[in-house]
């Protein structure tokens, strides 16, 4: 989550330039940077901002759902050969045993 900057030096500057005392200038400094504080937390809660994910963990999902789909496309292609080897030995002692050479 990156962080909000805020330049209070340049932001009392200003409002002194405006025309606030030094002491009101720090006071609304001050509370501006709790406001900007308070509304980012409120949005992080309401918005579940932390639990947002980024382009990298969206990658590593992809990356581990590839690599668990060629794992089951493996296992799937040996129990296929497993059964049709299984079906080709049942198959040819049922045609022996019925021509009776077995």
């Amino acid at each position: 989550m990156t962080t909000l900057t805020f330049d209070t030096h340049d932001f009392v500057k200003k409002l002194k330039e405006a025309g606030f005392s030094e002491e009101q200038a720090e006071a609304l400094t001050n509370l501006q940077k709790i406001t900007a504080s308070n509304t980012l937390e409120h949005a992080r809660h309401d918005y579940h901002l932390d639990d947002l994910a980024t382009k990298r963990d969206l990658n590593e999902s992809q990356l581990k759902l590839q690599k668990e789909i060629a794992e089951t496309k493996a296992e799937l292609v040996k129990w296929v050969v497993a059964v049709g080897l299984l079906q080709i030995t049942i198959i040819t002692s049922l045609l022996l045993r019925l021509t009776g050479k077995l």
